[in-house]
C-alpha cells in the first residue's frame, strides 16, 4: 500500500443519459445499476482500498450530493470536497489538485470517475500500480486507454506513437467519431479508448494547469491558503465563480505535451447510456433485460425495469425500453442516446420540472 498514493473519485454528474432511473438527487452512481448489489461509488471506492489509505481518497461532489456520498461510503466529511457549482472536470481536478499537494507535496494522483464498470479488478490495481511507478517522476501525465474492441462511437479516442516502453507517448485525442471513422481507427492499430481515468503526479499536474490554464491555477492557488481551515468553503466558492467552465481533456490534455497513454485490457465501460447497461446485463432467451414484475410477449432485444409493486405488460416490442420510475413512465428507443438528453431538456421547459427530473 501505497501511503504517497492518492485517489480522487469524481462524483458530481448528473446522468443525463440514464434519465428517468437517474435523477438530479440520485445520479446513476449513486444506483446498482447491474444488480450486484453495490451501488457504482461503492464499487468504485472499494476497487482503490487495496491501493492506498482509505484517508487518501477524497470524494469530489456537488453541495446536494454530499450527504449521499458519506452515507453510501462511510467515510469522513474531510474526504468530501463539496463543488459549489458544476464547472466541469477541470475545475474539479484543480481543487483536489491544490488541496493534496498541500498535504503530500510528492503525491501521485490516480483521477477516476465513480460511475464507471471495471470488471476484472485484480488486473486494473496491477495496471494503476505500474502507472503510478511512472509518475513518480512528476514529468508525466498519464491517461489509461482500452484497448478496443469494437468500433464504439460513444468514446473518445487516443491515438499513440509506437515504441518499446509499456507507455506510449499520445499524438491525438479524437471525441466520439462517427462509425466510418471508428472503424478506420480499429484498423489502423494505433487508436485506444480514452477511460478517462488518469495518473499523474501532482506536481506534474499543477505545472500543466499553470502553463495551460493559467487563469484557474491562479485562483485556487490563491484558495489553497484557506484549505483545512473553516474557511475552505467560502474560498472554494470565490474560486469556482471565477473559473471557467472547462473539461481537463480540453483544457489541458490535449494541449500538454507530455502525455502518455498506458495501454489496458481490463475490461471497462463508461455505462454511459441505456444501450450500454442493457449490453452488460443478463438476458433472458428472447435478449430482454427484465428487472419488473412483467409479462413479455413477442419481445426482443430490449429492457424492461420497474418496481415490483406494479405490473408491467409489455408486447410487440423489439429494441425498447418500457421503464416505470417513481413518477415517470417512459417507453422509447432504447439505443437513441440523443433522445434522452431531448427529453431532459423539454422537460425543463415545463411548470414543475423538478418534480421529474
Amino acid at each position: 500500500m501505497d501511503k504517497k498514493l492518492f485517489v480522487v473519485l469524481m462524483a458530481g454528474g448528473v446522468g443525463t443519459r440514464f434519465w428517468p432511473y437517474s435523477r438530479n438527487s440520485k445520479p446513476k452512481q449513486f444506483l446498482d445499476v447491474l444488480g450486484t448489489g453495490k451501488t457504482l461509488i461503492q464499487s468504485t471506492y472499494e476497487r482503490f482500498l487495496p491501493l492506498c489509505p482509505k484517508e487518501n481518497i477524497f470524494i469530489v461532489t456537488n453541495e446536494e450530493l454530499a450527504d449521499i456520498t458519506k452515507e453510501q461510503l462511510g467515510v469522513d466529511d474531510a474526504q468530501v470536497l463539496v463543488e459549489p457549482m458544476r464547472k466541469n472536470t477541470a475545475p474539479c481536478i484543480a481543487y483536489a489538485s491544490y488541496r493534496i499537494a498541500m498535504k503530500s507535496p510528492d503525491a501521485v494522483v490516480v483521477v477516476s470517475p465513480a460511475d464507471h464498470l471495471i470488471l476484472n479488478e485484480v488486473e486494473f490495481q496491477e495496471t494503476v500500480n505500474k502507472s503510478v511507478a511512472y509518475a513518480k517522476d512528476q514529468d508525466k501525465l498519464i491517461t489509461m486507454g482500452i484497448n478496443p474492441v469494437r468500433p464504439e462511437t460513444g468514446y473518445g479516442y487516443i491515438q499513440y506513437l509506437n515504441s518499446k516502453s509499456p507507455i506510449k507517448k499520445v499524438k491525438t485525442f479524437t471525441e466520439k467519431p462517427a462509425l466510418a471513422l471508428a472503424k478506420k481507427f480499429i484498423d489502423s492499430g494505433d487508436f485506444v479508448w480514452n477511460s478517462g481515468i488518469f495518473v499523474w503526479g501532482v506536481k506534474a499536474i499543477i505545472a500543466a494547469m499553470e502553463k495551460y490554464q493559467p487563469e484557474i491555477a491562479e485562483v485556487f492557488e490563491e484558495a489553497s491558503s484557506k484549505f483545512y481551515t473553516d474557511q475552505e468553503k467560502r474560498a472554494i466558492k470565490t474560486a469556482y465563480v471565477q473559473s471557467k467552465n472547462i473539461s481537463i481533456d480540453y483544457g489541458v490534455m490535449e494541449k500538454a505535451d507530455n502525455v502518455y497513454v498506458w495501454l489496458s485490457d481490463f475490461a471497462w465501460s463508461d455505462l454511459g447510456s441505456w444501450s450500454s447497461m442493457y449490453e452488460l446485463n443478463k438476458k433472458d432467451e428472447n435478449k430482454n433485460v427484465i428487472d419488473a414484475n412483467a409479462m413479455v410477449y413477442e419481445t426482443r432485444n430490449s429492457v424492461i425495469k420497474g418496481s415490483k409493486d406494479k405490473l408491467i405488460v409489455v408486447q410487440g416490442l423489439d429494441g425498447y425500453l418500457v421503464g416505470e420510475f417513481d413518477n415517470v413512465i417512459i417507453v422509447c428507443q432504447k439505443d437513441q442516446e440523443d433522445l434522452f438528453r431531448r427529453f431532459v431538456n423539454d422537460l425543463k421547459a415545463k411548470p414543475n420540472s423538478n418534480d421529474y427530473l
